[in-house]
């Protein structure tokens, strides 16, 4: 399966959200998963920026972010994050996402 999100892209989005804790993304199916201090805040799927669907996530919303769509095909609708140029915006969602997940089991 061919990699469908550009790896430059993918790069630059880890960069953009790292204020808001150790950030990383794992090629996984074909696509990337984002993590923020090791729990997967969303998907980085056809060079989109998916995060979980959390009401946490809305007040903080621009109105461009607002859009939800599975990132694919069988997936739950998550946020479609288009400013990724803004870092503090970014790190500021990416870091409320993980505060709200449940912390891994051991």
């Amino acid at each position: 399966m061919s990699v469908m999100s550009n790896a430059d892209l993918v790069q630059y989005i880890t960069e953009q959200a790292a204020k808001a804790g150790e950030i990383n993304a794992k090629l996984m199916f074909g696509d990337y998963a984002l993590y923020c201090d090791g729990k997967v805040v969303g998907l980085i799927c056809d060079d989109y920026l998916y995060l979980k669907p959390l009401k946490q996530l809305e007040p903080l919303l621009h109105d461009c972010d607002r859009d939800m769509r599975p990132p694919y095909e069988g997936a739950k609708p998550h946020f479609v994050i288009t400013d990724v140029d803004d870092s503090d915006y970014l790190s500021s969602l990416v870091r409320t996402v993980a505060a709200h997940l449940p912390q891994k089991k051991k």
